[in-house]
């Protein structure tokens, strides 16, 4: 057997180099490169590796281990789970940080190679900088922390593990059932020992994505369902986003007549006016989805897990209704209690199920246009909410004269919804949006019009805040010359924006799209919604009283952006907004940054849905009993499981 010597390290990156994918006759390098934060226990050993074995990988410098990680994990989720990029750290608060992003992965079934430092395998010198010693195991070590955030968690403790541990981790990585983070944890000591690797080790290794094709028995017995429906109902997925199963399952929907609602991950499988599209639908959704879900008779979800805010936790379809779930994932198919599972991937199984109907088309007669309508209608009217003197914020509770208050300190008048319909309207139809978390989520399933196909990226499997920023420049690395805007509140800006710097390094133009109410506003609008008075969700000084209670802090978020090197924008007014989408359309090569100072509490609620929180059984708030009580009114109504 021929075999070549390297480090453990070098052996890693020459694998890497050679990994493949092909798909409907594709073929194309799976690692697209490597993005690094170098520290004890990966500058030596993986960064020596990366300087000799790197040459078709691109090496990026991070700046914030979390970031970094997001970074990649947008990366891989807008190329579809088809290309990856691989994060390194060193061994102890850098890996740490990597956690929340591999968790952000793993709950997004999305792709990423995470390479943390670890401690020394040998443990002469223990306890090393950084080491946490656990006095029960000394096997144990700050990467120990990812085994429950990733579907593959592995340690090389010799260098010849690293062969049957990457076959593992390939094979995870390009699962679409069953994919995630996965973490290769590299003793620093281990990187740099040597060992006489199979030269076959390093050939060119082509992972085919199969496509799983549907049992006939179950395309059969979904049919017999859904040909017995009056009121069926498509959702439409993640699944048909990343199995490119956008054609088949518009095809679907207008053989068979029957409406789609979107979760947040399938949202842009289909531009936004096509006729049987409800949009969002769940906690998030609007109210044209939510209605014909709630009198649905059979429910047809294409790629989608199910979560509480595409269900409204359970509550929003009727106990008679029945499933039929189309997933490649047994996992995700078997959800919901009276469900028909179609294990397949949905571009084999959406044609299957379309020619076992046999020309069956759903007896809808008007209601799904006037549900659309109306829905339309409503738009709207979230385009055109403005402050004034008769402005009513959308959250009528004791806070709502935080709105009016914001405005003096801030001098602010403009609202979210207005904001996003401007943006909307003023940004290409090709160019992508991306956001997380906040309240932007929820208008955005709900007021988003997108008029290209696959231009929504929403995190919110995990909804990280901070997730924003980093994953916009993911986002603009794997679509090139078209732009990405990131919606962000202010909150989450502040809680991580590092790689905003990375960007300016990259020469990679991203949006961001600061909303700035001062304030946590989602998480305050839930506080006050269920009976608490406003605790830790705005920012303001603290007051005479010792309380939050004194003026909102006045931060300047262009300021910030221009400090880096970045083009800053602060926008008062819609025609302002205007103005600087426009200008920023001439900047090439730096990030471009919107101070958009929008009123707390002008953001979309409601339309039909519910989302169970934990509401408190015993207070001495009546506010918080009254909260409880709906809980119970809704859980008598709820899908138990």
């Amino acid at each position: 057997m021929k075999t070549v010597r390297l480090t453990m390290a070098q052996a890693l990156v020459r694998f890497l180099e050679n990994q493949y994918i092909a798909y409907d006759g594709i073929e194309h390098p799976f690692v697209e490169g490597v993005i690094m934060l170098p520290g004890h226990g990966n500058v030596v050993g993986l960064g020596q590796a990366l300087a000799q074995e790197a040459h078709r990988m691109s090496v990026w410098q991070g700046k914030n281990e979390q970031g970094m990680a997001h970074t990649a994990v947008a990366f891989a989720r807008q190329c579809k789970r088809k290309k990856i990029m691989a994060v390194t750290s060193s061994v102890g608060p850098g890996a740490a940080n990597m956690v929340t992003a591999a968790a952000t992965a793993t709950a997004n079934n999305i792709p990423v190679l995470i390479l943390p430092g670890d401690v020394y395998a040998c443990r002469q010198p223990d306890p090393v900088l950084q080491q946490v010693e656990q006095t029960y195991d000394l096997t144990l070590s700050t990467n120990d922390a990812f085994r429950a955030v990733c579907r593959y968690w592995d340690r090389i403790a010799r260098p010849e593990q690293l062969m049957s541990a990457m076959i593992s981790a390939m094979r995870v990585l390009t699962d679409p059932a069953n994919t995630g983070a996965v973490c290769i944890a590299m003793p620093q000591d281990v990187e740099g020992e040597a060992y006489d690797y199979p030269v076959s080790f390093f050939r060119k290794r082509v992972h085919r994505l199969a496509r799983r094709l549907p049992e006939t028995e179950a395309i059969e017995e979904a049919a017999a369902l859904i040909r017995k429906a009056k009121k069926p109902l498509l959702i439409c997925g993640g699944g048909v986003r990343y199995s490119e199963a956008h054609e088949e399952f518009r095809t679907f929907a207008e053989a068979t007549g029957i409406p789609f609602g979107e979760t947040q991950a399938g949202k842009s499988a289909v531009v936004w006016d096509h006729p049987l599209n409800l949009g969002g639908i769940g906690v998030t959704g609007c109210s044209a989805a939510n209605e014909i879900a709630r009198d649905a008779d059979v429910i047809i979800g294409v790629g989608t897990r199910y979560t509480d805010f595409t269900t409204a936790s359970k509550w929003l379809f009727n106990d008679e209704a029945r499933f039929v779930n189309i997933n490649v994932s047994e996992f995700q198919a078997l959800k919901m209690d009276a469900a028909v599972p179609v294990v397949a991937d949905a571009k084999r199984a959406l044609p299957a199920l379309l020619t076992a109907l046999d020309g069956y088309k759903a007896p809808y007669t008007t209601e799904v246009d006037e549900a659309i309508a109306r829905w339309k209608e409503e738009l709207r009217r979230l385009d055109g909410i403005s402050f004034g003197p008769d402005y009513v914020p959308e959250v009528n509770d004791a806070n709502a004269a935080s709105a009016f208050r914001f405005a003096e300190d801030l001098h602010a008048d403009l609202t979210q919804t207005a904001v996003l319909g401007v943006i909307n309207e003023c940004i290409d139809p090709d160019d992508v949006v991306i956001g997380a978390s906040g309240s932007l989520p929820g208008d955005m399933q709900r007021m988003w019009r997108p008029r290209g196909v696959d231009t929504y990226h929403m995190e919110y499997g995990y909804s990280c805040m901070g997730y924003e920023v980093s994953g916009a420049l993911g986002v603009k690395h794997a679509i090139g010359d078209r732009d990405v805007y990131a919606m962000a509140g202010d909150g989450s800006f502040i809680m991580l924006h590092s790689e905003l710097l990375t960007a300016l390094q990259e020469h990679k133009k991203i949006n961001v799209c600061l909303f700035n109410n001062a304030s946590f506003g989602c998480i305050n609008n839930l506080q006050v919604g269920h009976g608490n008075d406003t605790l830790c969700t705005e920012l303001r000084f603290r007051g005479e009283d010792g309380a939050f209670s004194g003026p909102f802090m006045p931060v300047d978020f262009a300021k910030i952006a221009e400090a880096y090197g970045c083009k800053g924008y602060t926008v008062h007014t819609l025609d302002e907004l205007r103005t600087a989408i426009a200008d920023a359309k001439k900047v090439d090569g730096i990030p471009v940054l919107f101070d958009i100072r929008v009123l707390p509490k002008s953001m979309t609620e409601g339309y039909s849905s519910w989302w169970r929180v934990g509401d408190t059984e015993v207070s001495e708030n009546e506010r918080n009993l009254k909260a409880y009580e709906d809980l119970k009114s809704h859980l008598e109504a709820a899908r138990k499981f």
